[in-house]
C-alpha cells in the first residue's frame, strides 16, 4: 500500500471516529438537555403553581407516562413498592400467609395458605377483618390492611375477625412466607403424575424436581405438567425445568438485545431427571414468558406434546436496574429465542410500527415465519406457542357468571362451612341434590338477574332497526322472539345446574382443603386433562404427533 493510500485510509478512519464521537456526544447532549428541562419544569411548578405540589407524587406520574410510550413490561418501581416487587420475583415475604380481598363490601380472608400462621391460627375463608393490632380495618383499603399484616418475621400481630355471628380474636406470629411454585401435585391415575406449576419465582426448578422425584417414587410412568395461567418469571428457573427432561448441554433459550451483555445463550447444565418419560404440557392464553419458554423448548425438541390453547406471546426479557434513592426500573433489554430459532413475541411495540392512534399491533399472520422442530415439524414465530392438540375454552351460561360475579356462590360457601364440619375428599366430594336444593332455596329473594347473550342481541337488533327505520316492519317478529327466548331464572337453575354445581363444588372444597383442594377438585371435569390422558394412553398417537409425518 502506498503512502498516499495509507494517508487516505487514516483520514477516513479519523473522520469515522469523529462522526461516531459526535453522534454519541449528540445523543448524550439530548439526554442531558431533556433531563435539565424536566428538572427545571418541576422547580418552576413548585414555585409558581397556584396550589402546593408534591414532587414525590407528581414526578412518578411523569416517569410512568414516559414509560407507557415503550412497552407494558418496562416499569418504574419506587422504594415504597420494593417489597411488593420482591414478592413477585422471589415469592417470599414476612406476614401471616393469607390472601385478602374485598367481597360483598367487606375486607376478608380469601385464602389462608396451608401450614402458615393464618391457617394454623384458625383463620378461614370468609372471615371479615375487623381489626389489625389497634387499627380498625373495616373501612380501610385492602392494600393498607395487607401492609398492616406484613412485618418483620417473628413479630406478633393481633387480628380480629367476624365469622357468622361470632367475633374471633387471634394473636399470630409473623413468619417468613415462601409461596411454593407448585401448589399441587399428585396422581391422575395409577400411572400418570400431575404437576401444577403456577409461577417461576425463586426455586421453581427445585419445586418441580421435588414433585417429580416424589411422583416417580410412587410409580408413575407418564406425566402431565400444567403451566396454564402461569404468568412466567425468572428465566433461569425455566431453563432448570426444561433440564429435567432433556440432556445436558442443550440450548434452551437465547436472549438478544442492544447491548452485548444482553446476548446470552442458556443451556442445560445437568443430567436430566428423566429424558424418556412420556410428557404432556398444558398451556392456555394466560401462559406467558417463562411458561412459554418451557413449553416452546420442549415442543422444539419434540420432547412433549402441548395440549390446550395458544399462549400469550411474551418474548421479551426484562432486567431490573437500580436507580437513586433505592428506586428501580424494570426495563426490557432483549428478546428471547427458543431452540428452533423462533421468537414468540406477539405484539410489536416499536414506535415506527404503531397505527395512527399510537396503538401497538399484533404481528400479522403474513409476516410470521416458519421454523422446524428437531423432528422437522413446522412451527411459527410471532404469536405465542401453538398447541399440538387444541382444546377449546369452556364457556358458561350467564346465570353462572351472575352467581359467581355477585359473590352469591362465595357467600353460600361461608354459610355451608359454618353448618358443616367436614366434607369428602376433593375428588370424591359432589354437590348432592340436598345441598343444591338448599342453595336454590337460599337464593330466594336475592338479586342475581342478568341478560342472556340472545336477549342482548335482540336489544341491539331493536336499537339498529330503529336507527335505520326498519323497526315498524319487524316489531312483531322481535316481540315474538323476545317472548320465546326470555330467560327464566328458576328454569335456568335447573337447565344449567351442572356447571353451577361445579362452581359450588370448587367453592365448598376451598373451605376445607384450601388452594391444593381447589386444584385437585378442578381436575375431575377438566377437558384438557381428559385430552392429555387420551394422548398419554395411546403411544402411537403420541408418537405420530411428535414426528414430522404428523403435520
Amino acid at each position: 500500500m502506498t503512502r498516499k493510500n495509507i494517508s487516505i485510509v487514516l483520514v477516513i478512519l479519523t473522520l469515522g471516529l469523529l462522526f461516531s464521537f459526535a453522534a454519541k456526544n449528540d445523543k448524550l447532549f439530548k439526554i442531558a438537555k431533556n433531563l435539565d428541562i424536566f428538572a427545571s419544569l418541576v422547580r418552576e411548578l413548585d414555585s409558581y403553581y397556584v396550589d402546593e405540589i408534591d414532587a414525590d407524587e407528581l414526578v412518578p406520574v411523569g416517569i410512568n407516562a414516559m414509560l407507557n410510550e415503550l412497552d407494558p413490561y418496562t416499569e418504574f418501581i419506587p422504594e415504597e413498592n420494593s417489597d411488593d416487587f420482591r414478592l413477585l420475583t422471589t415469592g417470599e415475604y414476612a406476614g401471616i400467609g393469607a390472601l385478602i380481598g374485598n367481597r360483598v363490601g367487606s375486607n376478608m380472608i380469601l385464602m389462608p395458605y396451608k401450614g402458615f400462621p393464618a391457617q394454623v391460627g384458625g383463620l378461614r375463608i370468609g372471615d371479615k377483618i375487623l381489626k389489625v393490632d389497634t387499627v380498625m380495618a373495616t373501612n380501610l383499603p385492602t392494600s393498607e390492611i395487607s401492609k398492616l399484616l406484613k412485618g418483620p418475621a417473628n413479630t406478633s400481630v393481633f387480628v380480629q375477625v367476624k365469622r357468622g355471628d361470632d367475633t374471633i380474636s387471634v394473636d399470630l406470629m409473623r413468619k417468613k412466607i415462601v409461596i411454593s411454585n407448585v401448589p399441587y401435585y399428585g396422581k391422575l391415575d395409577e400411572n400418570t403424575g400431575y404437576i401444577k406449576l403456577s409461577d417461576f419465582t425463586t426455586n421453581a426448578g427445585s419445586d418441580v424436581r421435588k414433585a417429580l422425584v416424589d411422583l416417580k417414587s410412587q410409580g408413575i410412568t407418564r406425566l402431565v405438567l400444567d403451566v396454564r395461567d402461569n404468568p412466567g418469571g425468572i428465566l433461569n428457573e425455566a431453563v432448570d425445568i426444561v433440564n429435567l427432561f432433556i440432556p445436558k448441554g442443550k440450548e434452551v433459550v437465547r436472549t438478544i438485545g442492544k447491548l452485548q451483555s444482553a446476548n446470552v445463550t442458556y443451556k442445560t447444565t445437568k443430567a436430566p431427571l428423566d429424558k424418556d418419560i412420556p410428557l404432556v404440557v398444558l398451556i392456555n392464553e394466560r401462559s406467558a414468558s417463562a411458561a412459554e419458554i418451557v413449553a416452546g423448548a420442549l415442543q422444539d425438541y419434540d420432547r412433549a406434546v402441548l395440549v390446550g390453547r395458544k399462549t400469550f406471546g411474551k418474548g421479551l426479557v426484562q432486567t431490573t436496574v437500580p436507580l437513586s434513592y433505592n428506586a428501580q426500573v424494570k426495563v426490557t433489554t432483549a428478546k428471547y429465542y427458543i431452540p428452533s430459532g423462533r421468537c414468540i413475541q406477539a405484539i410489536d411495540y416499536s414506535r415506527e410500527k404503531r397505527d395512527e392512534n399510537g396503538n401497538s399491533n399484533s404481528i400479522p399472520d403474513s409476516l410470521r415465519r416458519e421454523f422446524k422442530t428437531k423432528n422437522g415439524r413446522i412451527v411459527l414465530d410471532g404469536a405465542g406457542i401453538e398447541p399440538d392438540e387444541a382444546v377449546g375454552s369452556k364457556s358458561y351460561a350467564p346465570i353462572t357468571y351472575s352467581l359467581v360475579g355477585r359473590d352469591l356462590i362465595f357467600e353460600y360457601g361461608n354459610k355451608f362451612f359454618l353448618e358443616n364440619k367436614e366434607i369428602g375428599n376433593p375428588r370424591s366430594f359432589v354437590v348432592s341434590d340436598v345441598v343444591y336444593n338448599d342453595f336454590v332455596k337460599w337464593l330466594e329473594g336475592k338479586e342475581y338477574d342478568y341478560t342472556t347473550y340472545v336477549e342482548k342481541s335482540l336489544d341491539d337488533l331493536e336499537k339498529y332497526a330503529k336507527r335505520e327505520k326498519y323497526f315498524d316492519e319487524i316489531k312483531g317478529t322481535i316481540e315474538d322472539l323476545r317472548k320465546k327466548v326470555s330467560h327464566n331464572k328458576e328454569q335456568d337453575l335447573i337447565t344449567f345446574q351442572g356447571e353451577i354445581r361445579e362452581a359450588l363444588r370448587e367453592e365448598l372444597v376451598s373451605r376445607y382443603y384450601f388452594q391444593e383442594g381447589v386444584i385437585e377438585a378442578s381436575l375431575v371435569d377438566d377437558s384438557e386433562i381428559k385430552a392429555a390422558m387420551g394422548i398419554l394412553s395411546n403411544p402411537a398417537k403420541m408418537s405420530g404427533i411428535l414426528t414430522a409425518s404428523a403435520k
